[in-house]
């Protein structure tokens, strides 16, 4: 017989086993000792049956609403009171419910558990990249005040020169404070998009204008290579794209090593509602180990050239950031010793 979880069908079912074996026990005595009779068996079923159903019925009842309160009390860290779980416990199957809400609760615990452990782990590692960052350039104000302070400030030359490199340190410190301003409106919704009609080809050649003589001075050939090909009208926020376009070849050019015909190009491929932006440069690449994190923030894949670059180490991050506040989708990739490609898509304007 298959025993339902819900009291009633539970109780119900206990009586009538037992009223057929009572009966069976009247039947078996009245037949051979000739004991009792077919109208004990009208008693059981009339009396006998409906008063153990009721006790049976009120047993199971309170016996399931005691380990379901336990149970809810538990996975649900709260107060329940009696009239909720009595409600409960007469669903069709109580205890396949219960055993449902509990794998789920118990689901859910393992989740939370696992982003509260890669939470706590960010934390740190986003802590520790912070303070490796704000170190390097404190100590080295704290250095040139010192070598000021110990008599260079009496020496115009070095006066000058260790007052430079402080200021210098100084600027890289407020880059860093604005770029976590800059992510953290970001991340909490206070910024948003101001979508207009724009042209990334237009967009792109003022890029190569702006990085012409930094890229001159290491070689590096700058170039859209389908220009003219199709139309890259798209609907985004103007200012936020011309930063997306500064990080990328920035980062391009500052960590382009010596190569034969180095070169940064920029691409566009119509992906039907979207535009597909490309840049694509054949530097030293990325190791695919390191490719799932290049969007973290302080991530650096090389610190040492990282920070011999400058930087903030947060402009990727910052991308990233854009492109998702556009509803929109960025990725890498990149092979050691051949290059890296960054792309990603803006919503094509209509018409």
């Amino acid at each position: 017989m298959n025993y339902s979880g819900n009291p009633k069908k539970l109780a119900l079912q206990i009586t009538l086993i037992v009223v057929i074996l009572i009966s069976i026990l009247d039947l078996l005595s009245w037949y051979f000792f000739n004991y009792l009779g077919g109208w004990v068996v009208l008693i059981n079923i009339g009396i006998a049956a409906p008063l153990i159903y009721y006790v049976l019925y009120q047993v199971i009842g309170k016996f399931i609403y005691n380990k379901i309160r336990v149970i809810y009390k538990n996975i649900h860290s709260m107060k329940l009171g009696k009239k909720p779980i009595a409600n409960f416990i007469e669903k069709p199957d109580v205890i396949e419910s219960v055993n449902r809400d509990v794998m789920e609760w118990a689901e859910n615990q393992e989740q939370e558990i696992s982003q509260l452990r890669t939470n706590a782990k960010f934390r740190r590692e986003f802590i520790g990249n912070l303070s490796h960052e704000l170190k390097t350039p404190i100590f080295n104000i704290q250095g040139y005040v010192l070598t000021l302070l110990d008599g260079g400030l009496e020496d115009k030359k070095i006066n000058r020169k260790y007052l430079e490199r402080t200021a210098k340190s100084i600027d890289r410190i407020i880059a860093m404070v604005k770029d976590l301003d800059e992510i953290s409106a970001l991340e909490s919704g206070a910024f948003k998009v101001n979508l207009n009609r724009m042209n990334l080809e237009e967009m792109a050649e003022e890029m190569i204008e702006f990085f012409e003589v930094k890229a001159d001075s290491k070689g590096i050939k700058l170039f859209i290579s389908n220009k003219h090909n199709l139309a890259v009208e798209v609907m985004a926020d103007r200012d936020k794209i011309r930063q997306v376009f500064t990080n990328l070849i920035g980062n391009s050019i500052n960590y382009m090593t010596d190569r034969k015909n180095p070169f940064i190009k920029i691409s566009f491929f119509d992906m039907h509602d979207n535009i597909l932006v490309e840049v694509t440069d054949n530097g030293v690449g990325i190791h695919e180990k390191n490719l799932p994190r290049v969007f973290e923030r302080f991530y650096r894949v090389d610190k040492a050239r990282s920070l011999s670059q400058g930087g903030t180490g947060l402009g990727l991050s910052i991308v990233k950031h854009i492109i998702d506040a556009h509803n929109q989708t960025i990725n890498v990739r990149s092979t050691v010793g051949v290059g890296t490609t960054f792309g990603f898509t803006l919503k094509k304007a209509d018409g």
